[in-house]
């Protein structure tokens, strides 16, 4: 699995992620930021990229109908989504926690998430909670 990290999420999770041994670059090693999502999502889709972003309604659309809009809504196959919810005002901290939790999902996942969504929510009461389901579904 490779993984592009969305420019509203802290580039250490670059670094966490290669030290884990995965390729992995930001949205601004790619000089892409500011881009729309639907550029952003041409280049996500033709680089086989696993997209990790903060703005989960952005790219699966609402939670309650994920792929009924949003960047992935129209895709047919990709290297899967993981959406990092948490508090707008969070810090790298809790962005490193809630990616941690994902590896570990990714670990026992023992494969890949293409056509998945991976969410990884931040609760009021500092629990998280890993969350995974196929898109298209």
């Amino acid at each position: 699995m490779k993984f592009l990290v969305d420019e509203c999420l802290s580039p250490a999770l670059v670094n966490r992620l290669q030290t884990a041994g995965y390729q992995a670059t930001h949205v601004t090693h790619l000089n892409k930021s500011g881009w729309s999502d639907q550029a952003l999502m041409a280049v996500i889709l033709d680089a086989d990229w696993t997209f990790i972003t903060g703005n989960a309604f952005d790219f699966r659309g609402p939670a309650g109908t994920p792929g009924s809009s949003g960047g992935y809504s129209g895709a047919k196959i990709h290297a899967g989504l993981i959406c990092l919810n948490r508090p707008y005002n969070d810090s790298r901290r809790i962005q490193l926690e809630l990616l941690e939790e994902a590896l570990s999902e990714i670990n026992e996942l023992e494969g890949d998430l293409v056509n998945q969504v991976l969410e990884v929510t931040l609760h009021d009461d500092d629990t998280i909670e890993a969350t995974v389901y196929g898109l298209p579904t």
